[in-house]
């Protein structure tokens, strides 16, 4: 099993959040904690309590799918808990190194899509790569960056400009990196490097660390950012975040775009405009 603290965090985390009343379940005794108690799960998912408190405590081995399921049913997972909850049973061993040089047909790509703000991170949330139109709505030079800030992460919670970019879109942005990092954390568990960032991040963040203590686990792919650049004033910006299989050291190519005919998408425009005129000069 992984960390057993870990897990033992993660469903009391779940079980703190659910009312006994929701799930049909009598009310009875005075309660010292909020949401239900063990004895309530277990009753809901068909196994002893003896064994319910042996695996919130990391001590049960070889759990079954059909517990873990029985579980998640009970606790009312959604599919990225699950994963969490299983990679935390079963942890994944041997994943591929990361680290590898990004492929001439990523970057060719990335500088290819012209008016599309993108970049490139690893499993880390660094910046592996990127496109001018990124550093235009982003307002930083990422060649310029010591390797170790190029990290979306470092810059979403440290960096001044990122976080007066991101505005009234900060907390939403926030808590999906470390939702999301919790969700990489358990998937890579032999990880040094991804472990080294986490306590960084926990110790010199107390922002990160609240988000982090919620136990919030989410792999997000898609959504909405509101960005109050400073040429342009406020832009929304779709974003996607598309896999790349192929490249085991890749985590995704993250892409923003304007909805058609919208202020936005003239605003992006001219920012990418202006970027063009100032980079012939």
């Amino acid at each position: 099993m992984s960390d057993k603290s870990e897990m033992g965090e993660f469903l009391r985390s779940r079980r703190a959040r659910l009312r006994p009343e929701d799930l049909g379940l009598p009310v009875w005794g005075r309660r010292r904690v909020p949401g239900l108690r063990r004895e309530e799960v277990a009753q809901l998912a068909g196994v002893s309590v003896e064994y319910y408190v042996r695996l919130e405590q990391g001590r049960a081995e070889a759990v079954s799918d059909g517990i873990l399921e029985a579980i998640a049913t009970a606790l009312r997972l959604n599919g990225d808990e699950q994963r969490h909850l299983r990679n935390l049973a079963r942890p994944p061993r041997s994943l591929s190194r990361t680290g590898e040089p990004l492929r001439p047909g990523l970057r060719q790509l990335l500088d290819y899509m012209t008016r599309t703000p993108a970049y490139i991170v690893g499993h880390h949330t660094d910046i592996l790569g990127w496109n001018a139109a990124a550093v235009a709505v982003f307002g930083i030079d990422f060649a310029e960056l010591p390797e170790a800030e190029r990290n979306w992460m470092r810059l979403v919670f440290f960096d001044p400009g990122i976080r007066a970019l991101t505005a009234e879109s900060w907390p939403t942005i926030a808590g999906h990196i470390a939702a999301d990092m919790r969700l990489r954390a358990s998937h890579r568990p032999d990880d040094p490097e991804l472990r080294a960032l986490l306590r960084e991040m926990n110790e010199r963040s107390p922002e990160f660390r609240e988000f982090w203590e919620t136990h919030e686990v989410n792999d997000f792919q898609y959504g909405r950012y509101r960005l109050r650049h400073p040429l342009a004033g406020d832009l929304h910006l779709d974003y996607e975040l598309l896999d790349v299989p192929g490249d085991p050291g890749v985590r995704a190519i993250v892409t923003y775009t304007a909805a058609p005919g919208s202020d936005s998408e003239r605003a992006l425009e001219a920012v990418l405009a202006a970027s063009t005129s100032v980079a012939r000069r």
